[in-house]
């Protein structure tokens, strides 16, 4: 599969699936946790407190990993791996452009200061589950 092909293919996956798996890492451990999670091509955001300990793990430790895609209906769903760094971002168009009536939940709107996005820069991502027999992976 070309490198085209392949990014296709991984964007048809972020279309059909938003929640997924970040992992962090804390005190040189792997810490992960359910987030949902935004492209715009083949950067990801996923919204978050400046409060949390993953900001604060992030600005330590920039490095992530990602588990996207999987639908939960059986073996063969086809799903992203995502290695990569992350910065917290709050670009006020950014934070707009992403903003989802259901964050109101946890933030006032937009321009609620708590209210970031993790910028994940993605260095490899592998396909599972594809049509391929094995993993598919673009480096990036």
């Amino acid at each position: 599969m070309d490198k085209e092909q392949m990014k296709k293919k991984i964007l048809e996956v972020l279309e059909r699936r938003q929640t997924g798996v970040l992992a962090t890492v804390k005190q040189n451990k792997p810490h992960s946790r359910y987030m949902t999670f935004f492209h715009d091509e083949l950067t990801f955001y996923t919204p978050t407190s400046i409060e949390t300990h993953k900001a604060e793990e992030i600005e330590e430790n920039p490095n992530i990993h990602a588990l996207v895609g999987y639908e939960g209906e059986g073996y063969g769903d086809p799903y992203l791996e995502i290695e990569g760094t992350s910065t917290i971002q709050d670009d006020k168009e950014l934070k707009e452009k992403f903003w989802s009536e259901q964050m109101s939940h946890y933030f006032e709107g937009p321009n609620d200061p708590n209210y970031v996005l993790l910028e994940i820069k993605p260095s490899l991502i592998r396909l599972m589950n594809s049509e391929e027999k094995e993993p598919q992976v673009l480096e990036l």
